[in-house]
């Protein structure tokens, strides 16, 4: 009888646990969007002095405001706050993609501009064009901003175990193993892969993934381990009706739903949801296929470089200033790449190995651990004390910066090969070369040297 009463707690134990944990997830969003809300009214409130104090500045200012601003201004950021969460600024779902959360902040933003344009017009009101234009080119950077800091914090927190979202995986065995394994390797995402639900009778998947059940025990999967999302992979449903039942039990449990269709590895900038006639099509556009994205990518590229080459110029001085006093050799390494339509180039960096790395190169080629042309290795016994730190924190890479300006390279994009590597693509790999190469790409933010 103890056993049994024993066991029963444990039981009792084990799924307040998981409430508890799914719990703790629920209060932790709370808690972000609380955070993000706070922030945002301080990035506004900052934007609204600035734009008084500094009214003056702009050549076609309207007269003193500031009596009458201290009344409005209140009603003008809880406006704009409105407007944000109206657009879904606030959504925990969109602050795990950077792109779709910026864009929904600057819509809100040029909706909020509109709208006090057209008010302020049409009651005649005198809102002063110094302050207008000063307000919302301040206020738009500046909440896109914090949002891009606080992006990268919690990516920092998520690595560290912290804050993760539970998540069920459904699906055929194999194509919950490749997701699965795509969230555990990146932990920045802040999923934390409990289990799996699969049609198939077994302990777990081949990758090992433990199967909660199957797809018809998934609702009770859920309340059981505290899910708060799941994640169904490609074919998971046997008919569309399945598929809206699945959704209307998820959207009683209050639990995030999310679908992966049969598309990998492909940029999302080329990737375009549209409905129609009750059908979720996705376009799938050329790499760069219009010609104004060019330009706008080689405009964003010139201006993003220079400021960063005039901002960081003192961070760039006190590297090369570490290498020359550490072994005397130069400061820069030159390196042959392959660029743009298979165009080479002569690749900037800052030098981070002893002077003779490349005679000791063919010593430790027998100590390679990167695949295919690719030389890696984990402890290379070239890399100066300078350059270890440099390397640590990709700061080796800044003087790339040059190249980005010169149209060598772009600031985003896959990194440049050597001639010796690409002599060793195949066709797909070939493919690369279509695109400027990028001083950080997917491949630095997944994972680097850690990635097959």
């Amino acid at each position: 009888m103890t056993t049994f009463s024993a066991y029963l707690d444990a039981l009792a134990s084990n799924a307040a646990s998981k409430q508890g944990a799914r719990k703790h997830w629920l209060i932790s969003g709370v808690a972000q969007h609380i955070f993000l809300i706070a922030v945002d009214v301080v990035v506004l409130t900052v934007a609204m002095l600035i734009a008084v104090q500094a009214r003056g500045l702009v050549p076609f200012d309207g007269g003193d405001f500031s009596h009458q601003f201290v009344f409005l201004a209140p009603a003008l950021g809880a406006v704009w706050l409105g407007l944000i969460h109206a657009f879904g600024g606030y959504q925990l779902r969109y602050q795990r993609a950077g792109a779709t959360e910026y864009k929904r902040v600057v819509m809100a933003s040029f909706a909020m501009a509109g709208a006090v344009g057209i008010g302020s017009y049409l009651a005649k009101a005198e809102f002063p064009r110094g302050v207008y234009v000063l307000l919302f080119t301040i206020g738009t950077a500046g909440l896109v901003t914090a949002r891009f800091v606080r992006r990268h914090a919690m990516h920092a927190i998520h690595r560290q175990g912290a804050l993760l979202t539970p998540v069920m995986v459904a699906g055929n065995s194999g194509h919950v193993d490749a997701i699965a394994k795509v969230l555990r390797r990146e932990t920045w995402l802040g999923y934390r892969v409990v289990g799996a639900v699969t049609s198939d009778r077994a302990d777990q998947t081949p990758g090992g993934l433990p199967v909660l059940g199957s797809m018809d025990d998934t609702v009770e999967v859920i309340g059981e381990h505290g899910i708060a999302t799941v994640i169904f992979a490609e074919g998971a449903f046997a008919s569309p009706a399945d598929f809206r039942r699945m959704a209307w039990e998820l959207e009683e449990q209050d639990t995030q739903m999310i679908v992966v269709p049969a598309l990998t590895d492909v940029s999302a900038q080329r990737l375009d949801v549209r409905p129609v006639a009750g059908l979720p099509l996705v376009d799938v556009d050329r790499p760069q296929a219009i010609e104004a994205a060019r330009w706008i990518k080689r405009t964003w590229d010139l201006v993003g470089s220079a400021i960063l080459l005039v901002l960081i110029a003192p961070v760039m001085g006190l590297v090369a200033l570490a290498i020359k006093l550490e072994d005397g050799g130069p400061v820069m390494f030159r390196q042959t790449r392959v660029g743009l339509k298979g165009q080479t180039f002569e690749c900037l960096k800052f030098r981070s190995m002893c002077i003779d790395a490349e005679a000791r190169l063919a010593a430790l080629m027998a100590q390679n651990e990167g695949a295919g042309p690719l030389f890696k290795m984990t402890h290379d016994p070239r890399i100066t004390r300078v350059g270890r730190f440099i390397r640590r924190f990709s700061l080796d890479e800044l003087p790339q910066l040059w190249n980005a300006l010169r149209g060598d390279m772009s600031l985003v994009g896959p990194r440049p090969a050597l001639p010796t590597e690409v002599a060793q693509y195949d066709s797909d790999a070939r493919r690369r070369l279509d695109v400027r190469p990028g001083l950080t790409g997917l491949w630095q933010v997944s994972g680097r040297s850690n990635l097959s």
